[in-house]
């Protein structure tokens, strides 16, 4: 019985280690090479979360989406970045996440610059308290400045 015990407990500690080993060694191809699922407008992919969160998270998560819009805020700290798109009509904001080889071209930006950024959707989330819909974004870049 004891050698049955230590047989499944040495299986799933072999699996473990193979889950855990495939979560840290996952790659992902360059987001810079790949061709975008989708072309969309910040204020159109905002209302469309907004009409519809549950369809639009069915559609939209962990697509490539290149998306069109003005944007609002840029947040630095150390080497990462993310900007912002925000409809102002209703607060709802897209929040695009970039790694430290865009910041060059981040730098560049300012607000309220038309630019197109593709990136991979996190999906949306609506926040209670604020009343607003959140649609991030990661692995993104900068399309066109």
């Amino acid at each position: 019985m004891k050698k049955k015990i230590a047989i499944g407990v040495l299986i799933l500690v072999v699996a473990l280690v193979m889950v855990i080993w495939y979560i840290f060694t996952v790659t992902y191809d360059n987001t810079a090479d790949l061709k975008p699922d989708f072309e969309v407008q910040s204020v159109a992919l905002i209302n469309e979360f907004e009409q519809n969160k549950k369809g639009a998270n069915a559609k939209y998560v962990e697509k490539l989406i290149e998306v069109t819009g003005n944007i609002s805020v840029i947040e630095k700290a150390d080497s990462i970045a993310n900007i912002k798109m925000i409809d102002e009509s209703s607060g709802s904001y897209l929040i695009f996440a970039f790694q430290p080889d865009q910041m060059a071209a981040i730098n560049m930006l300012k607000p309220n610059q038309n630019v197109v950024i593709r990136g991979s959707c996190s999906g949306g989330v609506y926040s209670e308290i604020l009343e607003v819909h959140t649609i991030s974004f990661k692995r993104s870049i900068i399309v066109n400045q």
